[in-house]
């Protein structure tokens, strides 16, 4: 077993980087973890955060579970804002990075019916904030997947098929 994350998943919200991130964890028989569920079990839901804290303070309490993730070993999911951090796109320099991209018409039924703070106006939202963070996840990562028409099994067989061959 490695001493650092054998991948590290990032992409913009519904790409399916924690459904993936698991299914890659378990053939490759390593540890998963979510920066995203990592918030949540130490802080509580993310959109009561962004609610009574607002987003600065949800980026604050992101970058130190990304932090906390990218130490320890396995698979990684980031969640879809943590490449806003300058530390994190520093850190992930230092891993195998997989960008998990998806299309529009693909990601709208996966989008969670009002739970995302930032997605309020729904896939018009998720439009604008994945094409101002595209250019972040394409700058980190070392391979693009597509997840819009795709069972989550066959994408977790490609991801961990390239995170076999060595770097």
């Amino acid at each position: 077993m490695s001493s650092r994350p054998v991948v590290v998943l990032v992409g913009p919200m519904g790409a399916g980087k924690t459904r993936v991130g698991k299914r890659v964890a378990r053939l490759l028989d390593t540890e998963f973890s979510d920066t995203d569920r990592m918030v949540v079990a130490q802080h509580g839901p993310i959109a009561d955060i962004f609610h009574e804290h607002g987003e600065p303070h949800f980026r604050n309490l992101e970058r130190a579970a990304v932090a906390e993730a990218l130490a320890g070993e396995g698979v990684v999911s980031l969640g879809g804002g943590a490449v806003l951090d300058a530390r994190t796109l520093e850190d992930l320099r230092d891993h195998r990075v997989v960008f998990l991209t998806v299309q529009p018409r693909a990601v709208e039924g996966r989008l969670g019916g009002g739970k995302r703070p930032l997605i309020r106006n729904g896939l018009d939202d998720w439009q604008r904030i994945f094409d101002e963070r595209r250019h972040l996840y394409d700058a980190v990562s070392d391979i693009v997947v597509d997840t819009s028409f795709r069972a989550y099994d066959e994408i977790a067989e490609e991801v961990a098929e390239w995170a076999r061959t060595p770097a």
